[in-house]
């Protein structure tokens, strides 16, 4: 059984002062654990293992000395109890990670985790969500205390209280979720304290519209006549829709050496998915325009990341974020007017502009080779949004039942073409 007293150890400091320690001893082999406090000898009851009366604040430094004696007594006996194999300096490790086992605690070294790993856009999502879960709980908890009910009145908050959308709501669930998972793997929690999963809590995110540019507004993009800026947001918007939606973070890190022969060779930075394309006739001019400030072959294509320092992957990402919304904001104020398109014009819309185009012209397979994707589930899902044929076709069978037959008749000769 472990001994476990409060005691100051033979380390005088400059002001005359001893160090306070709670003393653990089991099987003859000691550990310290040092209280923050220290006291003269005059200060101390070695009998008692308590400072005295001339110490100042004596009552609070004494409760929390029998506090912290009660929580390690307490914790070794839980250790004992489950015959695990307990040493002195297990005892205190495992009473530093009980206290450990605190949500906000661990959403800390979560956010810090994402910041190391140079995760800017989820860290810069995330941190203002835990800060509205503090803001809602109003303390730090431990685990087992967010239960269902909890997550319930923080969604009822975050949709009521801070007026945010149905999808911020899950959004907000989700990083509850992440910081979960993230002390899981830690060891701090168990996966039975969690409340998500079968029969819990379930993260559903609500369906949102995607509309894309038709042909005719493709064609208009193309052919107007634009200034210097916008002539370049423009081609950075074409340059994406011309790689089947390429995500615009993958346009802006394009370097000359990704092109060879006639295709281009990248790796997707969302999920490091490696992939080839031909490069379209299209796309050829493009590059051309940009061709006059190449310095080198492993030269940026496009200037916004000329100069950034790569090796800080948040700063570098954080670059990239700050771009595209720069980017985004000529293509709605500026690009947009002059080729006359009402819809709102961002770098995303990219990628649902071919998808659109795409319809039910290229099989599912060959989409999801295209996208990256790395389930073809998530093509489904995706390419399911921009495919409205089956469902502009039931509805003329109710309202126009004559051009539904005329439909009908043209199916098999459409899809020989296919």
């Amino acid at each position: 059984m472990a001994t476990i007293k409060a005691v100051i150890k033979p380390d005088k400091k400059k002001d005359g002062t001893y160090p306070i320690c709670i003393r653990i001893t089991k099987d003859r082999k000691t550990n310290y654990e040092p209280v923050g406090y220290s006291a003269t000898l005059e200060q101390w009851d070695a009998a008692q293992g308590l400072v005295r009366k001339n110490y100042p604040n004596s009552v609070r430094l004494n409760a929390l000395i029998a506090k912290r004696i009660s929580e390690l007594r307490e914790k070794a006996i839980e250790l004992e109890t489950d015959k695990q194999e307990v040493t002195a300096n297990f005892i205190k490790k495992s009473t530093k990670k009980a206290k450990a086992a605190t949500f906000f605690i661990q959403a800390e070294l979560y956010l810090t985790g994402l910041k190391n790993a140079g995760k800017y856009n989820q860290y810069t999502a995330d941190k203002p969500r835990v800060k509205h879960f503090k803001e809602y709980l109003k303390r730090d908890v431990p685990f087992q205390e967010i239960e269902v009910s909890t997550l319930e009145g923080f969604k009822t908050y975050v949709k009521n209280t801070l007026k945010l959308s149905e999808r911020s709501a899950m959004n907000h669930l989700s990083m509850v979720r992440s910081v979960f998972s993230f002390a899981r793997k830690d060891k701090i929690i168990k996966a039975e304290h969690s409340p998500f999963g079968k029969g819990k809590m379930i993260i559903k995110f609500p369906e949102s519209g995607k509309i894309g540019l038709n042909v005719d507004e493709i064609k208009r993009l193309e052919t107007a006549t634009l200034p210097d800026r916008p002539n370049h947001c423009r081609n950075l918007w074409l340059f994406s829709f011309y790689f089947a939606g390429m995500r615009v973070s993958d346009v802006l890190r394009l370097r000359w050496n990704d092109f060879q022969d006639g295709r281009l060779f990248y790796v997707m930075g969302k999920n490091d998915k490696a992939g080839t394309l031909k490069v379209p006739e299209r796309a050829s001019k493009i590059l051309e325009q940009y061709l006059p400030f190449k310095t080198s072959n492993n030269d940026f294509v496009f200037p916004e990341l000329k100069g950034v320092d790569t090796n800080d992957q948040f700063i570098f990402k954080r670059t990239i974020a700050f771009k595209t919304s720069a980017i985004d904001k000529c293509l709605k104020k500026d690009v947009a007017p002059f080729a006359k398109i009402d819809k709102t014009l961002t770098m995303h819309i990219a990628r649902h502009s071919f998808a659109t185009e795409a319809g039910d012209k290229v099989n599912i397979q060959m989409l999801q080779k295209l996208y990256r994707h790395a389930s073809i589930v998530t093509t489904v899902g995706y390419q399911s949004a921009f495919i409205n044929k089956d469902a502009d076709d039931a509805l003329d069978a109710v309202l126009n039942p004559g051009k539904a037959k005329a439909n009908k008749k043209k199916a098999p000769a459409s899809k020989a073409n296919n």
